[in-house]
């Protein structure tokens, strides 16, 4: 059975950093593709980044790219979340997932590209 467990979440104020991380088990960690998604309270859930199983590729949402940046330690099976210059609007549940083998080669980007959930962990900035 797949689990993926979130935490580092947290109430930070405006400006700075969290490290999010997403440990999995359950699955042969380095042949899945990971993502991060987020949900903001009223909101869809949205896309933040995603990284490749075989080469560490990264694709990451346009309005994200430079303040976030996704990783992965095979060894650990875990895969990461640094996400730096919080602000407000970045408040959110965010989730990690793992992403459908049917894409291969491919970065999901829309939900339905990912089979299994985290939880969630909550992200708060204050002002």
């Amino acid at each position: 059975q797949v689990q993926l467990v979130e935490s580092g979440g947290g109430l930070v104020q405006a400006g700075s950093s969290l490290r999010l991380s997403c440990a999995a088990s359950g699955l042969t960690f380095s042949n899945y593709g990971m993502g991060w998604f987020r949900q903001a309270p009223g909101k869809e859930r949205a896309f933040v980044a995603a990284i490749r199983w075989n080469d560490g590729r990264t694709k990451y949402e346009d309005s994200l790219k430079g303040r976030f940046t996704i990783s992965r330690d095979n060894a650990k099976n875990t895969v990461y979340l640094q996400m730096n210059s919080l602000k407000p609007e970045d408040t959110a549940v965010y989730y990690c997932a793992v992403q459908s083998r049917r894409l291969q080669y491919g970065l999901g980007y829309f939900h339905y590209e990912y089979d299994y959930w985290g939880q969630g962990t909550q992200v708060t900035v204050s002002s």
